[in-house]
């Protein structure tokens, strides 16, 4: 984009898009890093993916198919497998590097679920530099000298309790990210893996909810279990047969639905107790409403530290812990008293050694655990006017 005109140039068009687009970018020597969402909630295209219209999820390496097949309806019976489009039944099948299951074709570099890079000076020059992630929202490098440096430090939000293959307390994650030393991606265990844990762990199992494909409204809990039993949803069966190659767990993890959405590396400017050389804030959005609040108080709406075990010889170790936050609950909805974060989305560093948390504000939200009851057409996840701010904040 032209700062002095606005004129807007296309750079690198075309790109996945479904559940999770492409989102936030990074820059390093010559080359565009972004995010590349996965396009599914977790590798299945169920009834939340438009209906079943939606692009399947591409991989970044050649994988081969569980036996298992997913169910977005009992009557008629409609069974999908993972990577494929809605409807198709492919059991046991190779898809090879950057197939669209959707289109049936391939781009050379294209897929989702993954860190993407592509040089500046050849954007068309598309590759992965690491995938297997649901949705990693948020990515940064770390400076030089670092403890992570040499890999991208990415915010990966987690599955939630919908589609044909619904999940409850998947964790949101924190990931190191690289190419191997071939120049292939590393794979961080999409979609068969929830916080380091295989997804059949009973922890996993989906709860029953309206926004489940095989519990149809009226809504009825016991009705939903039922299905969810006859569909052969619990436990949440895997969507590969086996791992395309060795998988590189999290860092840490962060609460489910807690949604990271903003992370960087404090300057030295910023570093007073309790911040430390090198450390990390963090931004977490708060849930979108699909499953009920986690925990009291909610994960969520606030930003946190981590510090880093810097200490030469020693392994790495993080150190987390509130840093930013209110007091009063829950802000995401509309409550009588909205003051402070509501939807911090992003996180950055200013010249000025200054912390801005740009916070989306609160808003109206249709789901069933929902704080607004409001007719149809106001919509979910509408902002209130008036209640998005940046915050600054500063050492003192």
């Amino acid at each position: 984009m032209n700062p002095m005109t606005g004129a807007v140039a296309p750079f690198i068009t075309n790109l996945p898009t479904g559940d999770h687009p492409t989102e936030q970018l990074a820059f390093k020597s010559g080359w565009i890093y972004w995010s590349q969402g996965s396009t599914t909630n977790s590798g299945v295209v169920g009834l939340d993916n438009g209906g079943g219209a939606n692009q399947s999820d591409i991989p970044c390496q050649d994988i081969t198919l569980s036996q298992n097949v997913f169910i977005s309806s009992l009557s008629p019976l409609v069974a999908t497998s993972g990577y494929s489009p809605f409807g198709v039944q492919q059991p046991g099948a190779t898809i090879k590097a950057f197939f669209n299951s959707f289109t049936g074709q391939v781009r050379q570099g294209v897929c989702d679920g993954a860190v993407l890079r592509a040089p500046l000076n050849n954007p068309t020059a598309i590759e992965p530099y690491s995938w297997g992630y649901r949705n990693p929202y948020t990515i940064r490098f770390p400076p030089a000298g670092h403890p992570l440096d040499g890999g991208i430090l990415a915010g990966m939000d987690g599955a939630d309790e919908r589609g044909a293959r619904p999940s409850n307390n998947a964790p949101e994650e924190l990931h190191l990210g690289s190419q191997n030393p071939d120049g292939s991606p590393d794979y961080h265990g999409l979609f068969d893996r929830y916080g380091g844990l295989p997804t059949t762990q009973r922890v996993y199992n989906p709860t029953g909810g309206p926004n489940d494909d095989v519990c149809p409204p009226p809504f009825n809990e016991a009705t939903c279990l039922a299905n969810l039993q006859a569909a052969g949803a619990i436990p949440i069966a895997p969507v590969l047969a086996f791992p395309p190659q060795q998988i590189t767990g999290p860092l840490a993890i962060e609460g489910a639905d807690s949604s990271f959405t903003g992370i960087d590396f404090v300057p030295d400017a910023f570093v007073i107790d309790p911040v430390r050389p090198g450390a990390v804030l963090y931004s977490l959005e708060g849930d979108f409403g699909f499953s009920p609040n986690n925990g009291t108080p909610e994960i969520g709406h606030e930003v946190k530290l981590i510090n880093f075990n810097q200490v030469p010889g020693s392994p790495i170790a993080l150190k987390v812990q509130n840093f930013a936050r209110n007091n009063t609950g829950d802000q995401a909805f509309i409550v009588p008293n909205f003051n402070g974060f509501n939807r911090p989305t992003n996180v950055r560093f200013g010249q000025d050694g200054c912390a801005y948390v740009v916070d989306y504000g609160a808003v109206r939200d249709l789901s069933p655990d929902s704080h607004f009851v409001g007719p149809p057409a106001n919509g979910p996840l509408v902002q209130i006017p008036g209640t998005g701010v940046i915050w600054k904040l500063c050492p003192t």
